[in-house]
């Protein structure tokens, strides 16, 4: 009787050992094809990645390619890139009476392209629940606003002993010529520090401006206008005047430290 448990029990053992090799098998074939499966799926989400990539990065050229012609154009529909329109003195307005579409007030009688306005809001928003006190200066102007603003300066450098001549080239330093001003796109705003109000160097030493500088390209803003950049830009160091791009390009920028120029390529 001894000898038949242990015959049975031999074939016990040697079916369970079938069984759990065809187990094992079963197990190790199942792996092996999802790990193919996966491999695939891999391969191919990482191609679909790259491509995706290839595409925006296209579309991103393409918009930088644009933003430098045609700006009121551009600025005027929804393309892509409308928030990357080069206004400068190189790039003049080429419609001196642009308008945008749609407009919101932010400030009393400060409005900007209703676009940017959410963006522009938030900012300020977050920026007071740091406890920063800052107010919107100047927002959109037309072509005539503009020209009031630099006949006004350069009579001050005229009153100042300049020829006019002189008093022209000074004023070009800090305030655009008329068709050539950012703010009549409606996507640039001066934001200045309540309790400093004056538009000079030390307006960038508030603890506003500080702020603005480090966290503006989150709500897609860039400082337009940083030290050291005049003879890019053309404008003399503004730390208060601030140009919507769009958080993707504001995030560039300020990653590679360039000015919009640069960034177009011009």
């Amino acid at each position: 009787m001894r000898r038949v448990s242990v015959s049975q029990r031999m074939k016990k053992m040697f079916l369970l050992g079938i069984i759990m090799g065809a187990v094992a098998g079963i197990l190790f074939t199942v792996l092996i094809a999802n790990g193919i499966i996966s491999n695939k799926e891999e391969t191919y989400a990482a191609r679909v990645q790259t491509l995706t990539n290839e595409n925006e990065s296209l579309q991103q050229e393409a918009a930088k390619r644009g933003a430098v012609n045609n700006n009121t154009d551009l600025l005027a529909g929804n393309e892509e890139g409308w928030a990357l329109a080069l206004v400068n003195e190189s790039h003049p307005m080429a419609d001196t009476s642009y308008v945008p579409a749609e407009m919101i007030e932010v400030e009393s009688e400060r409005s900007v392209d209703s676009r940017i306005a959410a963006d522009l809001e938030q900012m300020l928003a977050d920026g007071a629940a740091e406890g920063l006190s800052m107010y919107v200066a100047s927002a959109y102007r037309s072509y005539e606003q503009q020209r009031d603003v630099f006949d006004a300066t350069m009579r001050d450098w005229i009153n100042q002993g300049y020829s006019p001549l002189s008093a022209y080239d000074e004023t070009r330093k800090s305030v655009a010529v008329p068709g050539t001003s950012e703010h009549a796109t409606g996507l640039a705003v001066d934001i200045i520090a309540s309790e400093y109000e004056a538009l000079d160097d030390r307006q960038g030493d508030t603890d506003e401006q500080k702020w603005l500088m480090e966290h503006c390209w989150e709500y897609g803003f860039i400082l337009r206008y940083p030290q050291e950049k005049a003879d890019i830009t053309g404008i003399i160091y503004e730390p208060w005047h601030y140009r919507y791009v769009g958080k993707a390009a504001a995030k560039e920028i300020t990653e590679q430290g360039v000015t919009l120029e640069e960034y177009l390529g011009e």
